[in-house]
């Protein structure tokens, strides 16, 4: 199974969790991190998709790790704030087929093709915010520098966009 497979998301998401046996768990640990949401921060950089594509909950995960890790070294635990805009409630499955010689009496082809449930994914449209992080004036390279940290880790080249909370001071 390869990640570029479950890349497009092709027709009805299938979403119903609680008629699935063997559902695979959600491997996000945290959707937010560091110190206070409402605390006095200076600037918003978010992470804006540029495409429409399916992005696995691994690949979050290791995004949120890098972006957070990056930040958290420089500004501490409590000096910036971050989330994470996206959830995975799309279930991935697969049809598994096995490729070795005298494998053919042991697979059914397209006969009950519907496959086992291996993953999750989240369809992410052109422009949405996958993640954002609320830095004060003085970090704020470091979280520009994470959130491409964290852009490496997924499958698509995304924008990273830098939003001033503060009025522009007047000089006159």
């Amino acid at each position: 199974m390869h990640g570029a497979n479950y890349r497009t998301g092709n027709g009805q998401p299938y979403t119903r969790k609680e008629f699935i046996k063997g559902k695979p768990q959600i491997k996000i640990a945290k959707f937010s991190g560091g110190g206070k949401r409402d605390a006095d921060y200076d600037y918003c950089v978010q992470l804006c998709s540029n495409e429409k594509i399916q992005i696995r909950h691994m690949a979050i995960e290791s995004a949120r790790l890098a972006a957070n890790k990056a930040i958290e070294t420089v500004a501490g635990e409590t000096g910036y704030f971050s989330s994470l805009r996206i959830y995975p409630h799309i279930l991935l499955r697969e049809n598994k087929m096995i490729a070795t010689a005298g494998a053919d009496r042991l697979q059914e082809g397209m006969r009950g093709a519907f496959g086992k449930a291996i993953s999750l994914a989240a369809r992410v449209n052109r422009g949405q915010i996958l993640m954002e992080a609320f830095v004060k004036k003085e970090h704020l390279e470091v979280a520009k520098k994470a959130m491409h940290n964290a852009a490496v880790k997924l499958p698509l080249t995304p924008t990273i966009k830098v939003i001033s909370l503060k009025p522009a001071s007047v000089k006159s």
